[in-house]
């Protein structure tokens, strides 16, 4: 399993035209069908888990290569063109944006219980849970996630596409998972970041780096919760060093007492744990986080681990180049896909000249 990217977009406001919507539909629906009976639902996974192939299916569908809304339309034409064909295919799309995201649990079980898989399957909500508190609390990048869907298989591999806002600068960002490449749901989880802006304040506690501070949180959770925020009101507030970039209210958060007292009585046995301890957020694992570093001596992680962008990425290579034997691999395996779907001529001919246009983004 793995953490296969993250893309940064412009957002966009509005949603697609019915009309177009429904295109993107059938399309989607017979693009899908040709890639799940050639190459199987694991490589299905894969391609979808993919940033750049993600981006560049948004565009073969007929939607805007920069804008935001991708993620969230594409992601809602594969739903929609997925559900009635589900326990055939044995493929099943779960959550979307917004309240539909606070669904996906609910959906994974009844997905779950249509299809007659075990018990096991279960604890597919957990890890959909525990992906949106890494990418929400774990790496603090300054994006609120507001869209989340969860894609699996009757073979219990899964990939997960969400994407966050950064209200203080209109962009969007989108993480990636998969469940093939990955050994740690919390730790360096990427296989490559795509995003078109490095964010300066981050907080990413995914990292290698950020290891022994994983550590301490679990040791800090164990201490009596009266004696540790005594311990938090003694720290040199006003003379951190200046990575710290926090307030007094960074370190006292509303509502720590009781996520304190909650974990006490039921101290997390490691991180994963310590993500899904109910009230939990990114501010009081923020407070925490500088209170071991400061206790313990560690450092976490203040590096955005974005490392290439494809969104604004042109033939020029500014800001970022676009890798050329990735873009090349994916514009042949699309259009393969398209020789191969079931459509009439006019929409084939029509995607495969959207698909040309690619590199001219």
């Amino acid at each position: 399993m793995r953490r296969t990217g993250v893309a940064d977009l412009p957002l966009h406001g509005g949603r697609a035209p019915r009309w177009l919507f429904e295109r993107m539909v059938r399309l989607a629906r017979a693009l899908s069908l040709v890639i799940l009976e050639e190459f199987g639902r694991r490589e299905f996974l894969r391609r979808l888990s993919d940033p750049f192939w993600f981006q560049a299916l948004g565009c073969l569908l007929g939607f805007d290569w920069h804008s935001s809304g991708l993620t969230t339309t594409v992601c809602g034409a594969l739903k929609e063109a997925l559900r009635p064909l589900a326990l055939e295919l044995g493929v099943f799309v779960c959550g979307g944006k917004a309240r539909a995201s606070l669904r996906t649990p609910e959906e994974i079980l009844s997905a779950a219980e249509r299809a007659g898989l075990p018990e096991e399957f279960r604890e597919l909500t957990e890890i959909s849970r525990l992906t949106a508190k890494v990418d929400n609390n774990a790496l603090q990048d300054g994006y609120q996630l507001y869209h989340h869907l969860f894609v699996f298989t009757v073979e219990g591999d899964w990939a997960v596409i969400q994407q966050g806002l950064n209200q203080a600068t209109g962009f969007a960002r989108r993480y990636h998972w998969f469940s093939g490449e990955l050994s740690d749901l919390v730790e360096t989880p990427h296989s490559g970041i795509a995003a078109a802006r490095k964010e300066t304040e981050v907080l990413d506690l995914t990292a290698r780096q950020s290891r022994p501070v994983r550590a301490c949180l679990c040791k800090l959770l164990q201490e009596p919760p009266e004696r540790l925020l005594r311990e938090m009101a003694r720290l040199p507030c006003l003379s951190l060093p200046a990575r710290h970039s926090l307030t007094e209210r960074d370190l006292h958060p509303r509502g720590l007492r009781k996520v304190l007292l909650t974990a006490y009585e039921r101290p997390p046995r490691d991180f994963r744990e310590l993500l899904l301890l109910r009230g939990m957020g990114p501010r009081a694992l923020r407070a925490l986080t500088l209170t071991a570093e400061l206790l313990f001596r560690v450092e976490a992680s203040r590096e955005d681990p974005a490392r290439y962008a494809f969104a604004h990425g042109g033939k020029d290579g500014h800001p970022f180049p676009v890798d050329r034997c990735t873009y090349e691999e994916t514009v042949a395996f699309l259009e393969e896909a398209l020789r191969r779907a079931r459509l009439g001529e006019r929409d084939r001919l029509s995607a495969l000249r959207r698909l040309s246009r690619l590199g001219e983004v």
